[in-house]
């Protein structure tokens, strides 16, 4: 088997086992995989347009809108336009949509963990680069 196939085999198995826990972690919320996925990414990089936060999400503006309405309601993110342009719209958590990604960050954190108990930490920043460096292809 070429490294190539190995490789290919092994991120499918990880990314499949990653999503079904993510499922499975999700399901046990009152919120979808979108709208948590949306947390997660302002949680991680603050407020930002709602272009911006659409590329970061791998969605159409028109997607991202629906998905921000349906938060707005409920109340774990907010709107701000712009006074030099009102057509530009930020978006960012509230408290209640902070303390969610913060409680969805721990238990990734804890998943990270339990993954890697077992690596020298020598290994975990080779793996962090190796892994970083893959992200940089995206």
């Amino acid at each position: 088997m070429s490294s190539h196939t190995a490789l290919n085999k092994v991120l499918i198995e990880f990314y499949d086992k990653m999503a079904s826990w993510e499922a499975s972690v999700v399901r046990e919320s009152d919120y979808s995989l979108a709208q948590v996925h949306t947390l997660e990414a302002l949680g991680n990089y603050g407020p930002m347009n709602m272009k911006s936060l659409a590329t970061q999400l791998g969605i159409t503006t028109g997607t991202l809108t629906v998905q921000v309405d349906k938060l707005v309601k409920l109340g774990l993110v907010q709107r701000f336009y712009r006074e030099d342009d009102r057509r530009s719209i930020t978006v960012a958590l509230t408290e209640e949509g902070q303390t969610i990604h913060q409680h969805h960050n721990a238990l990734h954190l804890s998943l990270t963990e339990e993954l890697t108990k077992e690596l020298s930490e020598d290994e975990r920043q080779v793996l962090v680069s190796l892994l970083g460096k893959l992200n940089q292809e995206f």
